[in-house]
């Protein structure tokens, strides 16, 4: 049965609004990357931050109140509408909740366990569930009065993909009719100061597939679909996953747990590899990750592929990167681009000599018709892997 992504909110650093992210990733050609020092203590460093305003939680229970639970509230209240019509619709026991994050609110902990330290105790403002990892999923079902399964995927760098692929189960198992699912991921000092410590942070705006690739640049934001089985224009057709167990945080340089994802989710799909216009790929710009994956790429779909990494634009969100990128990819399958505008691989253009050359999306690069099959991998801490194939409806 074909399930379809009916409507998409997103905030990320490329903005809050469908068209100032287009304007930004397909005209303009703006990265969301900026430099600053808020969350690595005096060491300015380029981060993919959502600066618009964000809803207040002012009047929330303190347990719900972070910034990860803002960002989710901004991406839903872009959809507000439809959702509720499908909770009108099914009713609250039918809708289900699936989000993706790795952070919840653990920059709230930081500022408050800053404070303890200066004033000998935590603020009033701070309560310890406002980063327990089921935080987002909870407060959006208290937020819609909604009664279905809500529940939170938190496998790093995979999560909000596994989450979409969640919620396709639940609609296929006949336990919801309509899922609220995606991810939502918010800045904080922790992730930085982990992924620095492993050497994989970039001073520079991160550089997917070049020679000189050294790391990423942490990013934030909030991605949430309503998928339902009701036909519209974009379907989520197909998803695998894949847990390769080869490293804590390096991947197998052989791809197999990767390119199992990648098959699952074409076969799912019914599409050949040769049938997939444009892969958004995890291109974190780290040593390991590029290899394994260019070469992966290259084996299954040749080098003929259009392919990008949007982590230039919006930075690297973590457990919302996947979301997001699938968000990406939706609004390039929209009606409005049937010239099919790609998303653009934005990099110093000095390829890595020891890597297969891969089609990279240039600024302003067109198919010349509408997008069709879009894949979207990612390739998590663990080797936990998960790919999504999205179809636009003819």
């Amino acid at each position: 049965m074909m399930l379809y992504l009916n409507e998409c909110g997103l905030v990320c650093a490329l903005g809050d609004t469908h068209d100032m992210i287009k304007e930004r990733m397909f005209d303009r050609v703006r990265s969301g990357v900026t430099l600053t020092d808020a969350w690595s203590a005096g060491r300015a460093l380029p981060v993919g931050e959502v600066k618009t305003a964000l809803p207040s939680m002012a009047n929330w229970p303190v347990e719900y109140r972070s910034r990860n639970n803002a960002l989710a509230l901004a991406a839903l209240a872009q959809i507000r509408a439809a959702v509720d019509d499908a909770i009108a619709e099914f009713g609250p026991v039918r809708i289900g909740i699936v989000i993706g994050t790795s952070t919840s609110g653990i920059a709230e902990t930081e500022i408050a366990m800053r404070r303890q330290a200066e004033d000998g105790q935590f603020p009033q403002a701070f309560h310890y569930a406002q980063q327990e990892m089921g935080s987002p999923a909870t407060m959006l079902a208290t937020e819609l009065g909604t009664a279905g399964p809500a529940y939170v995927q938190s496998s790093a760098c995979s999560s909000s993909a596994k989450a979409l692929a969640s919620a396709a189960r639940l609609l296929n198992m006949g336990v919801c009719d309509a899922v609220l699912c995606g991810g939502v991921d918010s800045m904080c000092s922790f992730t930085i100061a982990g992924f620095s410590a492993l050497e994989s942070v970039s001073r520079e705006r991160c550089n997917p597939l070049s020679v000189n690739r050294n790391g990423i640049n942490i990013g934030e934001g909030a991605a949430l679909f309503l998928m339902t089985r009701k036909a519209s224009a974009i379907a989520l057709c197909g998803w695998g996953e894949s847990s390769d167990g080869h490293h804590m945080s390096a991947p197998d340089p052989t791809g197999s747990g990767a390119r199992l994802a990648i098959e699952q989710a074409l076969m799912r799909a019914g599409v050949a590899a040769s049938g997939i216009d444009y892969i958004n790929m995890h291109g974190t710009a780290t040593i390991q990750n590029d290899a394994m994956e260019s070469r992966m790429v290259n084996d299954i779909f040749g080098g003929e592929v259009a392919v990008s990494s949007t982590k230039p634009l919006t930075g690297h969100a973590l457990g919302a990167a996947a979301a997001i990128e699938a968000a990406l990819c939706w609004l390039a399958m929209q009606d409005d681009n049937n010239d099919g505008k790609l998303p653009p691989h934005l990099w110093d253009g000095v390829a890595d000599p020891a890597l297969p050359m891969l089609n990279t999306v240039t600024p302003g690069m067109r198919l010349g018709r509408p997008l069709k099959h879009a894949l979207s991998s990612s390739f998590a801490f663990g080797g936990s892997n998960a790919a999504l194939v999205l179809r636009r409806s003819e």
